[in-house]
């Protein structure tokens, strides 16, 4: 399958408007206005807004926000309104505790859902441990599987342990002996390089890393022509762009594999090099998909955003109408601790076709595909 991307993003996607404005009040139907809004229950949203972050966190919540929107037309949960009230942070313990001080304070607020990026939505885990909220943390964007098995954190998305394990996969189908790995920090490098080696170590394939001393764009432009030409980069859209810059006039043609943290439409349109074809895994399934609940975040997106749809999107998509589907399995009250407690039994849910079933060490999913960008821009799975 395969489809252009169109258009230019909204300002909301360039940075103009805040994330916070973003998330504006929530709607209902006029006939709830007056009781619905003093029965509403609140949804926090925790969202990074940090330049490494940003990109996934915006997509992420407008995919959330259009799910909302929708779950409230047609009913909400149990036929209470759901205000969803979204808390921008920038993943450092004391913005992070700010934000919790706030759904603390806020009575109706009864469940976090859909913390993004992965570093705000990792370091939320220890504070909510540490600190002994008893509260949900549901559907983050959380890639590190070390943080599985959490009482009150539950992730539906495959890990980025899940997703190195599959693009290596991939490349050994293929009958490529050797890659090289691209960090595009010292951070990555050293809490993602036992993850890469140990996967090309199990599937026999031959690995070089490259330590990002002086930068990810002086590794693009250190490489040579015993490098592999397969590279799998470890981190973000704006890092990915300055590498791909680095590397477009080398002679020899490199291929770039990429974890789902990259957006590869806002790749293009910040200038990644057209000369490296460029592919990335996602934990969900293509934006084009036939699945119900592909088709559904399509008709939501466009009727309430002029935006393209996004894996990250659909990610935030998927991860509201999960939290409803729980929450709409508590009898009686619903609160902070009945709906932990509606959580914690970990059910099997099919969401339309996107199916959430814990494994032993707690996570829902394990779903991962691949997407490529070609040098004509066509984005192709």
């Amino acid at each position: 399958m395969l489809y252009t991307f169109e258009g230019t993003r909204r300002s909301v996607l360039r940075g103009a408007v805040s994330l916070v404005a973003c998330a504006a009040a929530p709607t209902w139907p006029q006939s709830w206005k007056s009781a619905g809004a003093t029965r509403a229950l609140a949804v926090a949203q925790i969202v990074d807004n940090t330049p490494s972050q940003l990109d996934v966190s915006r997509d992420f919540l407008i995919g959330s926000r259009a799910a909302w929107q929708e779950i409230n037309k047609n009913g909400g949960v149990n036929g209470r309104v759901v205000q969803h009230l979204v808390l921008e942070v920038d993943a450092s313990a004391e913005s992070l505790r700010a934000a919790l001080d706030t759904v603390q304070k806020t009575a109706n607020c009864v469940v976090l859902s859909g913390t993004a990026g992965d570093r705000a939505a990792s370091q939320l885990v220890a504070l909510l441990k540490h600190d002994q909220h008893n509260i949900a943390h549901v559907a983050p964007w959380l890639q590190n599987s070390d943080l599985d098995g959490d009482q009150r954190t539950f992730p539906i998305f495959a890990s980025r342990q899940d997703q190195i394990a599959q693009a290596i996969k991939s490349l050994s189908l293929m009958g490529i002996p050797e890659i090289g790995a691209v960090y595009a920090s010292e951070q990555e490098y050293t809490l993602y390089r036992n993850d890469v080696e140990r996967a090309s170590t199990a599937l026999k394939i031959k690995l070089m890393s490259f330590k990002p001393t002086g930068g990810v764009a002086q590794v693009g432009k250190s490489l040579n022509a015993d490098t592999p030409r397969i590279l799998l980069f470890m981190g973000g859209t704006p890092e990915l762009v300055q590498f791909t810059q680095s590397i477009e006039k080398q002679a020899r043609q490199r291929y770039v594999l990429a974890l789902a943290d990259v957006n590869l439409q806002t790749l293009m349109q910040m200038g990644a090099s057209r000369q490296t074809p460029i592919m990335a895994t996602q934990v969900v399934p293509m934006v084009n998909a036939s699945l119900p609940i592909v088709k559904s975040y399509r008709q939501t997106l466009a009727r309430l955003f002029d935006e393209p749809p996004t894996p990250q999107s659909l990610a935030g998509y998927i991860a509201a109408r999960y939290t409803s589907e729980v929450l709409s399995t508590v009898e009686g009250a619903l609160t902070r601790q009945t709906a932990l407690l509606a959580f914690q039994r970990r059910q099997v849910v099919d969401l339309s076709g996107f199916r959430v079933s814990f494994n032993a060490q707690g996570r829902g999913g394990s779903y991962v595909t691949q997407s490529m960008v070609t040098p004509d821009g066509r984005l192709v799975g």
